[in-house]
């Protein structure tokens, strides 16, 4: 049982209750935010999340588990995008 709680730990989810609150499991490190997005990295890639008066509701790493509040617009998720994270970061963030 103790492999398929850790298995579980790690699995990728969201939650998002009216555009207004999101719960993300398989959170492994939150990479940047602020007021306008929150970058997190999860056991299925880079998700990044765009919107207004986002903050970190909650953070908890050792659960992989992120709750974002604010309006969210929108959520992606980025492979590799080369060219290394400050300018990834610096376009994406535009």
């Amino acid at each position: 049982m103790l492999g398929e709680e850790k298995r579980n730990l790690r699995q990728h989810t969201i939650r998002m209750t009216d555009r207004e609150r999101i719960e993300i499991g398989g959170v492994t490190d939150v990479l940047r935010f602020d007021e306008e997005g929150v970058a997190v990295d999860t056991t299925c890639g880079l998700l990044i999340i765009k919107g207004e008066g986002l903050h970190v509701g909650r953070l908890n790493l050792e659960e992989g588990e992120v709750a974002v509040e604010g309006r969210m617009d929108a959520l992606t998720y980025a492979e590799n995008m080369g060219g290394g994270k400050q300018s990834f970061f610096a376009k994406l963030f535009r």
